[in-house]
């Protein structure tokens, strides 16, 4: 869904912070009061099998074609099917949205909906006292119950007597809304999320048409299915409407003054970087490539990509991950932009091949989407614990540019920030997403095509070397001045013949060679060709001359901002910092660090950028490390960085 936006304004430096009330009025003609919110955090929670994703992503496109800014958490197991009623078959879809610029999918919830005694249990802890409780009581039975623990109902026992609790039979109204559908009890009850998704959309007075146009599309093949989600989805928005529980309805106005002018619409990080890629690849005229294995949470990349041959893209599912990486990197050989896609225990796979492809010193994209680890770790969660795998892991001196996106949106440019590096200096180029990123989604104003950069290579036709007897050769080997790239050779052009191979290369002619000098050459070579990369320098936000920054990478970008408006807000001056490029730093970044007292530094691992900060500038990097899964909370952040200020 798309919208228009006019200018940005200075944002007001509460996100994720509780809803504030900015107005009431009478609802015309009827009985019910109207609320006007200037920001909401709503999450869904059930079942793996009771839809909350897919609730949560239409109520999100519809917030988005509204104007809303937007912030989403979804958050699931990594089993296809976890046993139902149990707490770790909990999924939930958090959404943040505002009628200002907002960066996190905020720290507590405002509404729950909790479609069972396992949904309940599993995120109270994260509710704050006051906030709305929407339960379906149709699945509080003692069996269920016992289930997760509760040894007596919580909707009786007083355990929820802080918060505004709505007891709703959901797989009641449901099946009674479909009684005219020639549907089982089973199948009428699977629409029960569609009920809920109308109640909510009723309560923040959300658009309806797309969600009934989706269904529609969805169904196409089951008109009667579609109806009977659509019945179930009206049922909802009526039960809003006449119920006496819900006395108030509530509005968020658009973002009007957020953004720039433009036209915006939802996208995920993975869908961006999946247009990045596709942009890339027609900015540089080249057809894409991608190999690829499916992992968890990358896999949507190759689903997506695989809709667009159209735009001369080739996927391949390969039999695994080491498949995969040689049939791009075979791509690459070939002529392609090529891009292998995978999480943190592929890379692992994949590390010989990207040390093959240092070696021959061709463009290859390696996108890791990263997810908690070691091993096959937390599939479904978030880290970004990588980063020294990015950095160091293959064997021998292989060195790879690494690129870092912060924001869903922002992984489009970095896809093609990543590709502009990879074809001008003839490199693999490893870009670190994570797990937050990949499926959470923000608005993204979709750019015209005069801003997006020109990508264009030029390859080897000829030529290029003459020798002392003068005959003109081919010298695959033979470097570009400037960033030290080496021809870019398509097998099958006259003349250009030359050996490929990860035994090394003489400097030159491409020739094998075990030259102590020549390796010793090689390996310096490729080393300052990558520390040459013309990165930006990197920007630092002070606007109060601080002694303390916090500095960031990736996806803690968000909670980092949230967290330093809050600050700011409070008085404290504090400065902050953000990095794409993680290899080669910005050349600044020395001079950058020095000007602050405290330097803290956090991260969804142990502390992998602080190690490299410290030993490569000598500078007391404080660690704030998160390993639990989860992104950051601003407010927690908050304290931490009032601590570094004041200590």
């Amino acid at each position: 869904m798309t919208s228009q936006v006019s200018p940005a304004e200075q944002a007001d430096g509460t996100d994720g912070a509780d809803a504030a009330v900015v107005g009431e009025q009478r609802k015309p003609g009827g009985t019910k009061d109207v609320r006007r919110l200037d920001r909401v955090i709503i999450r869904f929670a059930g079942d793996s099998g009771d839809g909350m994703q897919l609730t949560g992503d239409r109520f999100t496109s519809e917030t988005a074609s509204f104007g809303n800014d937007l912030s989403t958490l979804p958050n699931f197991p990594a089993e296809i099917r976890a046993p139902a009623g149990t707490l770790p078959g909990v999924s939930s879809f958090q959404l943040h949205f505002a009628d200002h610029d907002i960066l996190t999918p905020g720290d507590a919830p405002n509404v729950l909906v909790a479609m069972n005694p396992a949904a309940l249990k599993a995120n109270i802890a994260d509710v704050p006292r006051g906030a709305e409780i929407i339960v379906n009581t149709d699945e509080f039975t003692k069996r269920a119950m016992q289930k997760v623990g509760y040894a007596a109902s919580p909707l009786e026992d007083g355990s929820l007597d802080g918060y505004q609790l709505h007891p709703v039979p959901l797989t009641t109204l449901t099946v009674e809304a479909l009684k005219e559908f020639d549907l089982t009890r089973k199948e009428a009850e699977r629409s029960k999320n569609m009920f809920a998704l109308g109640l909510l959309s009723w309560m923040y007075h959300r658009p309806t048409e797309g969600t009934e146009r989706f269904l529609r599309s969805k169904f196409a093949k089951k008109p009667d299915i579609a109806a009977a989600n659509i019945a179930a989805f009206r049922a909802g928005w009526n039960f809003g409407e006449t119920t006496e529980d819900f006395a108030v309805s509530y509005e968020v106005a658009p973002a009007a003054k957020a953004f720039p002018v433009g036209t915006y619409r939802n996208i995920s990080g993975n869908l961006a970087l999946s247009y990045g890629l596709v942009a890339a690849s027609r900015q540089a005229d080249l057809p894409l490539f991608l190999g690829s294995y499916p992992i968890t949470p990358a896999s949507d990349i190759l689903h997506e990509l695989s809709r667009h041959k159209n735009f001369g893209v080739r996927t391949f599912q390969a039999e695994d991950e080491i498949a995969g990486i040689g049939a791009a990197l075979g791509a690459a050989f070939g002529g392609s932009l090529a891009v292998t896609t995978t999480s943190g225990p592929g890379v692992a796979l994949k590390s010989e091949t990207i040390g093959l492809a240092v070696s021959l010193e061709l463009p290859l994209l390696v996108i890791d989407i990263q997810r908690g680890g070691p091993s096959t770790g937390l599939p479904t969660k978030t880290e970004q614990a990588d980063l020294l795998q990015a950095m160091y892991g293959r064997n021998g001196e292989a060195p790879v540019p690494i690129v870092a996106p912060c924001t869903p949106a922002d992984c489009f440019d970095a896809a093609l920030e990543a590709a502009r590096i990879a074809l001008a200096y003839r490199t693999p180029v490893m870009l670190l997403s994570d797990g937050y990123l990949a499926n959470g989604s923000e608005p993204w104003r979709i750019p015209e095509l005069e801003e997006l950069p020109d990508l264009r290579v030029q390859f080897a036709q000829g030529p290029n070397h003459t020798l002392d007897d003068g005959s003109e050769v081919f010298w695959p080997y033979k470097r570009d001045p400037q960033t030290l790239a080496r021809p870019w050779a398509v097998p099958g052009t006259p003349g250009l013949e030359h050996r490929i191979g990860g035994i090394e290369k003489e400097d030159g002619t491409g020739n094998i060679s075990y030259s102590p000098a020549n390796h010793d050459f090689m390996v310096r070579t490729r080393q300052a060709k990558i520390d040459g990369i013309e990165v930006a320098d990197l920007e630092v936000d002070d606007p109060h001359g601080a002694r303390t920054l916090v500095l960031g990478w990736g996806s803690t970008y968000g909670p980092i901002t949230a967290a330093v408006r809050r600050l700011r807000t409070a008085g404290e001056a504090i400065a902050q910092a953000h990095l794409r490029h993680l290899n080669p730093f910005p050349r600044n970044l020395g001079a950058v660090l020095k000007r602050y007292d405290k330097v803290v530094v956090p991260e969804m691992n142990l502390g992998q950028l602080a190690t490299l900060i410290r030993a490569k500038y000598l500078v007391d990097a404080h660690s704030h490390n998160q390993v639990n899964g989860m992104p950051f909370k601003a407010e927690q952040l908050a304290a931490a960085l009032k601590e570094a200020i004041d200590g």
